[in-house]
């Protein structure tokens, strides 16, 4: 199990949004966006790219209405391409939902290969995220110690010299 340091954060926690309860007339596509934390743009997007599971209910005037089931889904789409799913991972996945009982052997295949991508990308990221944590430490010690001054920066050579004598 991979496990993350983290350092002391002075950022103030971002809005907090959620599902709540969703009225059983559904909710505007400016709501579905609040509750979900996409644009009303990436919700158009997700449904011309066929990343919904079913079609998007409409009102008698044409407008979007959004049930609690579509905004599961949402979520669910935007965690995925979070991860760093591709979109005809997403849209194959949807397909296979949208298409019923039969395939859930191949929706398993399709999320532990994710699964697998994610871990690979979480282990890199860990690795990289020891260096940052070395470079903090350096960096905190120097300037404990009074002899940051001393810590290495890149200098091009004198104007006199030529990069070839180096």
């Amino acid at each position: 199990m991979l496990e993350v340091k983290r350092q002391p954060s002075s950022a103030p926690a971002g809005p907090k949004r959620g599902l709540g309860p969703v009225p059983a007339e559904g909710v505007t596509i400016a709501e579905a966006a609040r509750r979900t934390g996409v644009s009303v743009h990436t919700l158009r997007y997700y449904e011309r790219a066929g990343l919904v599971v079913g079609p998007v209910d409409r009102t008698s005037g044409g407008r979007r209405r959004y049930h609690e089931i579509d905004l599961k889904w949402i979520v669910i789409c935007t965690k995925l391409r979070a991860t760093g799913m591709p979109i005809r991972g997403i849209r194959r996945y949807a397909e296979l939902v949208a298409a019923g009982p039969g395939n859930e052997a191949e929706r398993l295949a399709l999320l532990e290969a994710h699964r697998a991508d994610v871990l690979t990308r979480l282990a890199e990221t860990q690795e990289n995220l020891k260096l940052i944590d070395h470079k903090i430490d350096t960096y905190r010690g120097s300037l404990a110690a009074g002899d940051a001054d001393r810590l290495w920066a890149p200098i091009g050579p004198p104007p006199s010299e030529s990069p070839a004598t180096h």
